[in-house]
């Protein structure tokens, strides 16, 4: 089977490499990355008509390579894939679809969904994620943005993981005080606060590997929501 991922930076790559080899070994992963387009999101603060334009183009050099799934890694940029989606019939994934549906799963009528982010840009589209998987389950619920700023620029330059991990967990341990059902860590780079996140008394959900087990789901034929 073969998979072509699309990354806005390389911050994921070798993590959802290697979770494909652990969930589907022998497939063939190729990935395709352009940094602009988290730079130009976190600038603007949305999509832009370039990264659509962009993200269109990447989508279809993602199908001319026959996958058996394009998979989307970056949430700030999940709007601009899933309508750049629609240009193929080949399946298609983003990153977070499967954690926002656990999330919604688990969260009681009434209760709080936190999406904890550490770019704006990403907060708006895993926000709007997560309010449409409660409403496919008829759910209503308060999903509460929480922004951590700088965590990941300060991660990108300096590479310094354990302070983005300690910056992030901090924010999210203060915001489950205002009440909580479940948290949602926005991004892949967070993906190593789930396990730090245990002993805070709710559901810390991350978004790789739910992912890439939502992906290996779709391949085997097991479900069809990307």
């Amino acid at each position: 089977m073969k998979i072509v991922i699309l990354h806005t930076s390389t911050v994921s790559l070798d993590d959802l490499g290697q979770l494909f080899k652990k969930h589907l070994p022998g497939a063939e992963v190729r990935n395709i990355i352009d940094d602009s387009l988290l730079a130009e999101v976190s600038a603007n603060g949305s999509v832009t008509p370039g990264i659509q334009a962009r993200m269109n183009a990447y989508l279809m050099q993602a199908a001319s390579l026959s996958p058996d799934l394009i998979f989307n890694q970056c949430s700030s940029v999940g709007e601009a894939f899933a309508l750049a989606a629609r240009q193929t019939t080949l399946p298609t994934l983003r990153v977070d679809a499967a954690m926002a549906d656990e999330a919604a799963d688990l969260c009681p009528d009434g209760g709080r969904i936190i999406v904890a982010a550490t770019v704006v840009s990403t907060l708006g589209p895993s926000v709007r994620l997560v309010a449409d998987a409660l409403a496919h389950l008829g759910k209503a619920a308060e999903v509460q943005p929480l922004l951590v700023e700088g965590a990941l620029a300060d991660l990108m330059r300096t590479g310094d993981r354990a302070a983005h991990d300690a910056r992030v967990r901090a924010a999210v341990a203060q915001a489950i005080l205002g009440g909580a059902s479940v948290v949602v860590l926005a991004q892949g780079s967070m993906m190593r606060l789930e396990p730090q996140c245990a002993d805070l008394g709710v559901p810390v959900l991350s978004s790789p590997e739910r992912g890439v087990l939502r992906a290996v789901e779709m391949l085997r034929g097991h479900v069809k929501k990307g």
